[in-house]
């Protein structure tokens, strides 16, 4: 699912970032489907728990994903990221 390179210059937490955001755009990873869990995909990818969730933040405030509290986190549907992506170049 997720393979990291050790020798890329760019920290970890954006590569882990950089996969599951294509893994949601690609549509492997389907609208309101779960996400792993944190520490699960931690203990798959032999790294720390913060790095996962360090991507995790990213993801939410990108608007590819969103946590209900106590649930876990979930894919957005795909007009919400629409929507998100248009806010964003907007600000800038």
């Amino acid at each position: 699912m997720i393979l990291l390179d050790y020798r890329d210059k760019r920290p970890i937490y954006e590569q882990v970032h950089e996969k599951l955001e294509r893994l949601i755009t690609s549509g492997a990873l389907e609208a309101d489907s779960k996400m792993p869990s944190v520490r699960s995909l931690a203990i798959e990818l032999s790294i720390n728990p913060n790095t996962i969730q360090r991507a995790y933040a990213q993801l939410e405030k990108e608007g590819y994903i969103y946590t209900v509290s106590g649930r876990g986190s979930f894919v957005s549907p795909a007009v919400e990221r629409q929507e998100s992506k248009q806010c964003r170049l907007l600000e800038e």
